[in-house]
Order: structure tokens, then sequence, then C-alpha cells
């Protein structure tokens, strides 16, 4: 094939200008074309955008709502556990007289003993006693426990009730010398406190006073 095959064809002198017309106006073409695909490009980036932090958003409040329902369900079972383990606390506050009954009767029966009591009061005793250990392990099984203080310690306002005060009691001034009705605890609550004696302040600590107060 020759070279004068491979040449594009012009035609007239009009067929050439009208090419060299349309040569130079495709580069104004294309700017005309990029330029109107460019607000496009940047309305789809401002869509993008938006969108993300609609998503963030809704993340967040997704986020929120479930550990909201988290608390609401652990509330939930706390409750129940605590109506559960208290649910007795009216019931067991009364049995606690029971108790203190058998306490008071074991310590006139065990006085009668120390008399020369015969056989059949020490039997009572021993039955009295075993009554009140059976008594005492009922209320541990139920989350019941003790909490009666020993003469000497340290009156503490939380667990015990001061009843009255103990002048020459040798025992330092707020201390518990006497024990009226004991105190007890259901599950992590005072079901009642310990009702009790306290030593006075007397000489350099007169005028002092027991603090009963939480």
């Amino acid at each position: 094939m020759s070279d004068e095959n491979s040449k594009p064809d012009t035609g007239t002198p009009e067929t050439a200008a009208k090419l060299a017309e349309s040569l130079a106006a495709e580069p104004a073409r294309q700017g005309e074309a990029a330029d109107a695909a460019a607000p496009d490009a940047a309305e789809t980036g401002a869509d993008v955008a938006a969108l993300e932090t609609e998503i963030a958003e809704l993340k967040d409040r997704l986020l929120r709502v479930a550990a909201e329902m988290e608390n609401t369900r652990k509330r939930a079972e706390r409750d129940k556990a605590d109506a559960t383990r208290y649910a007795a606390a009216n019931f067991a506050r009364d049995m606690l007289q029971v108790a203190d009954n058998l306490r008071r009767a074991i310590g006139t029966l065990k006085d009668d003993e120390r008399e020369g009591a015969d056989e059949s009061v020490k039997a009572m005793v021993e039955g009295v006693e075993m009554t009140e250990r059976q008594l005492l392990s009922i209320f541990e099984r139920h989350g019941i426990r003790e909490i009666t203080p020993q003469a000497g310690e340290r009156f503490d306002p939380n667990l015990h009730e001061a009843m009255f005060e103990v002048p020459g009691s040798g025992h330092p001034a707020g201390t518990v010398v006497h024990v009226l009705e004991g105190g007890y605890m259901i599950g992590e609550r005072l079901l009642r406190a310990a009702r009790v004696g306290v030593a006075k302040a007397e000489g350099a600590e007169k005028g002092a006073s027991v603090d009963t107060t939480a």
C-alpha cells in the first residue's frame, strides 16, 4: 500500500477548513464535559459523607440502646434476687422473738441447774439448747446470721442500739458491757440491731457521750 492511500482525504478546501475547525474545537468540548462532570463528583462525595455520618450516628444510638437494655436486664435480675432473699424478712424478724425467749429460758434453767437441780432440769436445758441450735441453723440456711457483740467490743452505731449507759463498768467509754438482745443480719441488710448497754465515760472522760448515730 502506498503512502498516498494512507493520507486522509481532505477533499476540497472547504472540507479541509471544516476539519481544521473541528479539531480546534475538540479540546474545548472535552473541557466542557469535564466541567459538567465535576459538580456531579462533588455532589456524590457530599452524599457519601452524609451517609457515613448518619451511619455513625445510628451505630452510636444502637450501642446506647443495647447498653441501656443490658443495664435494665441486670437491674431486673438484681431486684428479683433481692425480692427472693428478703421476702421473709418480716417473718424472720418475728421469729427472732422466739430465739430471744429460748435464750432467756436457757439462762434461767442454767441458774436452776447451778443451784443443784435434778436430772430432769438438766435434760430440759439440753433440750432447749438443742432447739436453739436448730433454730439458728435454720436462720443460717436462709441467710440470717447473728451479730451479737461481746462485752468489751467497741460500740458500732451501724449494728448496735445503745439502750443505756453503765457507770463504773471498768471498760473504756463507748464499749459494750451488757447485751439485752442479740443482733441479726439477713443477707447484707440489718434485720435487727443488737440492743446493748455501753460503758459510761468517767473521770477525765466525764461528759463524753456515746455516738449512737450511723
